[in-house]
């Protein structure tokens, strides 16, 4: 029995099937983000080369960095919510009323809040108007108690108050070239300044909130974690060394930075594996790699602009009142009919609670390559709620890597229930020298395959074709010369998307022109033409198809045709050269071959091949009429074809 099958549904994402579990929970993985940008006048004093190869200030530098961040989370996570705040200002605006704290915001928008256009194009003229509506000033100084790093902390956290850390991630990234920004203060001051900070960095650390420091230093004056920060952010051995060797990195290329930043390997569910009633493990799912798609269509209110909310009301037919509880449904059975409410509809309908149930074991030599539908997800235990789960989880995966076994599970919901498969991962180190930890890959099987091992084809090696040890040779040194260094899909961008996005970006922000976007995935012409990977290519050729390969491609009929402009034009051009002589007196190699192909062309000749070959061609074609022997004159031709 056939089974058809919609490539949409079955190579569809979790995330992208608004029925399903993984759409239900996309919003609770969602991120609170605060920028915390540092506007000390040290940031706007320093320079330092940008792009453009001109020179910026620190502060430019920030700005440029959130800017694009910001066009890029309105696109890739639009439910995200952002806040940027500046501390060492001149003005104050937060609702805490602290002084050296301005929170950048546009009207009919909360200060934490998705981004928005406006947002984006206010905050793109915001260098323009910083020094009239917001300042700049020194706001840890001698003789005051004013503490502005403490403040900046006290309103970030007040912001990032929304929410809970457990549905949300809860992150503070902080713009500053000021290493020690308590330098000038000195003795019993100091020291109980920097408790204070310290100890609102921990605590807003304990309500869930990540603090990341993103330095800004130059190559003379680097940036030094060790006086402060390493403190408020808890770093310490190996981990500090780490964050020294990568603050001059992190600073020549801030907006890859922030981008890895803003994009981190985000949860992007929780699951329940249940092995059996009453004992289960809680893991987590981490999506790896996955095709990016244009965003979904969201219908909007034609006068807010506001994302519109489906609602269902039950209306009585009678009395066009709005009925509170919903109607009861029937169903006939035995020609008695049977009430059922909507929950219990439902609830008969549910296949699965969305949780993996272990139905069994099977050898890894059943699970083929053609079983993968869909790209893998990546599942972690978690100890979160489910207390000693890690411990089972570890003696799982061992029992699994020894037996070469894989776990076949029931996942799904009512409306798209269906087997995975978890394959145990030990723990690898990549190509870029990180190390992944050892965990399971969930992978999504097809419907109608039992999973078993299939026959081997068997076929006789005498008719299979095999390549010579020279021709191997040859073709390893050409995979040599254009294998490209540590390479991965993520750098390229799809040409397509960038463009899609592009449009939508200066549509939303009423740009007059469109963002130049480059094709990453053309051809390097230059680098193939370099005179290594040329021989390389030549040599293999040659151990392949031999020497007269190009010869024989030309022989092929109906191979090169000559159209009918070209030969005219050769028909033009061919009448200017005096073949005879230059064929007797051997000056046909100082010929061009663009000035070969004239000849050729003319007399519907191939034209393809080395100059070599082409001289051949044009020698053979001159001995078959005897141009050659008494001299060449076009009438000749004509002569030798009639009977």
């Amino acid at each position: 029995m056939s089974m058809e099958l919609d490539p949409d549904e079955v190579f569809g994402d979790e995330e992208d099937d608004p029925e399903t579990e993984f759409f239900k929970e996309r919003e609770a993985t969602k991120e609170l983000l605060v920028y915390l940008v540092d506007a000390s006048p040290k940031m706007f004093s320093t320079t330092c080369p940008s792009d453009d190869e001109k020179t910026a200030t620190h502060f430019q530098v920030a700005i440029n960095s959130i800017a694009q961040s910001l066009k890029s989370q309105i696109i890739n996570r639009s439910y995200d919510e952002v806040s940027i705040c500046f501390f060492n200002t001149r003005e104050k605006k937060n609702l805490q009323d602290l002084s050296g704290i301005y929170v950048f915001n546009v009207p009919e928008r909360e200060d934490l809040d998705r981004p928005t256009a406006r947002l984006i194009k206010e905050f793109d003229l915001i260098e323009e108007r910083f020094a009239k509506d917001i300042g700049s000033k020194y706001g840890i100084v001698p003789g005051s108690r004013e503490n502005s790093l403490y403040n900046a902390l006290w309103v970030a956290q007040a912001l990032l108050r929304k929410g809970s850390a457990k549905t949300a991630d809860k992150r503070i990234l902080l713009f500053t070239n000021e290493d020690d920004p308590f330098g000038n203060l000195k003795g019993v001051v100091k020291v109980d300044m920097m408790r204070t900070t310290l100890q609102r960095a921990k605590d807003a650390q304990d309500l869930g909130i990540a603090i990341e420091l993103l330095p800004l230093s130059q190559p003379d004056d680097e940036f030094n974690v060790s006086l402060f920060y390493a403190d408020l952010l808890g770093l310490e051995g190996d981990d500090l060394a780490q964050f020294k060797a990568l603050v001059g990195e992190r600073f020549e290329d801030l907006k890859d930075q922030l981008r890895k930043r803003i994009f981190k390997k985000r949860r992007v569910r929780r699951l329940r594996l249940v092995i059996f009633n009453g004992l289960s493990i809680e893991l987590n799912t981490y999506a790896l790699i996955r095709p990016t798609n244009p965003g979904r269509i969201t219908w909007l209110d034609s006068m807010t602009n506001l994302p519109l909310k489906i609602e269902r009301s039950f209306i009585c037919a009678d009395t066009a009142a709005i009925i509170q509880e919903p109607p009861k449904r029937f169903q006939s059975y035995k020609n008695e009919n049977i009430m059922f409410s909507v929950a219990e509809l439902s609830e008969v309908k549910r296949v699965s609670t969305g949780h993996l149930r272990l139905l069994g074991f099977k050898p890894l030599t059943c699970l083929k390559d053609y079983h993968n539908l869909k790209p893998a997800t990546f599942v972690f235990p978690s100890d979160e709620e489910v207390i000693g789960g890690t411990c089972l989880f570890v003696a799982l995966h061992r029992s699994m890597v020894r037996l070469k076994r894989f776990a076949v599970a029931f996942y799904g919901s009512s409306s798209h229930p269906q087997l995975v498969a978890l394959v145990a991962q030990e723990e690898i180190m990549t190509s870029s020298g990180q190390v992944e930890p050892p965990g399971m890959h969930l992978i999504y099987l097809p419907y109608s395959d039992d999973i078993r091992p299939i026959e081997e084809l068997h076929t006789d090696p005498n008719s299979v074709p095999h390549a010579t040890d020279d021709q191997i040779k040859k073709a390893s040194a050409l995979v040599k010369r254009i294998d490209l260094k540590d390479f991965s899909v993520c750098q390229f961008a799809n040409p397509a998307l960038q463009r899609h996005y592009a449009v939508l970006q200066a549509l939303a922000l009423d740009e007059d022109e469109m963002p130049e976007i480059k094709d990453e995935t053309l051809p390097d012409e230059e680098g193939m033409a370099r005179p290594g990977i040329v021989k390389a290519l030549e040599e293999f050729k040659l151990s392949v198809y031999g020497e007269n390969y190009e010869e024989e491609d030309s022989n092929i009929e109906g191979k090169v045709e000559p159209t009918r402009k070209r030969k005219a034009n050769a028909m033009k051009e061919y009448g200017n050269y005096d073949w005879a002589d230059l064929a007797d007196n051997g000056k046909l190699k100082d010929l061009t071959v663009v000035e070969l192909k004239y000849y050729l062309g003319a007399h519907n000749l191939p034209v393809t091949g080395k100059k070599e070959v082409l001289i051949s061609r044009i020698l053979t074609h001159m001995d078959s009429l005897g141009a050659s022997s008494y001299g060449w004159h076009p009438c000749i031709e004509i002569f030798a074809q009639c009977p």
